[in-house]
């Protein structure tokens, strides 16, 4: 049995001011900061291979903190980087709502249908996931492995092991950062026995 440990990197600068960050970038909160080592806390008793990281600042920052003094090697991958936003990275969600409400709104409602002027769809960023994922299963026929990464990723993964269409891709639960997605994989077929939990933040973040 092979067991992904999936989390979303810690909340940043971006989330706070409801910023699309895509493969752009921005610093982790003291918020962030804190969750990341809250869950590196939650899993100190879990004996992980390896950790897979995006190439992104933030989910690098995050993986260094759950690793903390542990002996764990980090691989990143820029296959599990972010869905590509385009000219959107930087824009806050009130000035796409205006200046591009047709496309922010398919993004969200209908994603099966959301085509990007620039940057990928849903199904684009399924596939490169689906290579990334496969290549760690190729490594590893067993034990845990934790993969530090973005919700879209996250989401298109579960939508995957799940049999769902892209058209379903944001049903709940929502990923927050940290959140702790569990994946088990038994040869080709894998099953979701934890998804998006939090339970590590404690009652002040609640």
């Amino acid at each position: 049995m092979l067991t992904f440990y999936i989390t979303r990197h810690g909340e940043t600068e971006w989330n706070v001011q409801i910023r699309m960050q895509g493969w752009g970038d921005s610093a982790l909160t003291e918020n962030g900061i804190r969750n990341a080592i809250l869950l590196g806390k939650r899993l100190e008793g879990v004996d992980f291979h390896a950790i897979y990281s995006s190439t992104s600042k933030r989910t690098q920052a995050t993986s260094e903190l759950i690793r903390g003094n542990r002996d764990i090697p980090i691989f990143f991958d820029e296959k599990l980087r972010e869905i590509h936003m385009g000219d959107w990275e930087g824009k806050t969600r009130f000035f796409l709502e205006e200046h591009d409400a047709e496309n922010f709104h398919a993004f969200w409602n209908t994603p099966h249908l959301y085509v990007p002027t620039k940057g990928e769809k849903f199904l684009e960023l399924q596939e490169r996931v689906l290579k990334a994922i496969d290549e760690i299963k190729q490594t590893y026929e067993s034990g845990n492995v934790l993969i530090v990464t973005h919700t879209a990723v996250i989401k298109v993964l579960l939508a995957f092991i799940k049999k769902l269409s892209i058209e379903n891709v944001w049903d709940p639960p929502y990923i927050h950062d940290t959140s702790l997605t569990l994946i088990e994989f038994d040869g080709d077929e894998g099953m979701v026995v934890l998804e998006g939990d939090v339970s590590h933040w404690g009652k002040s973040n609640d």
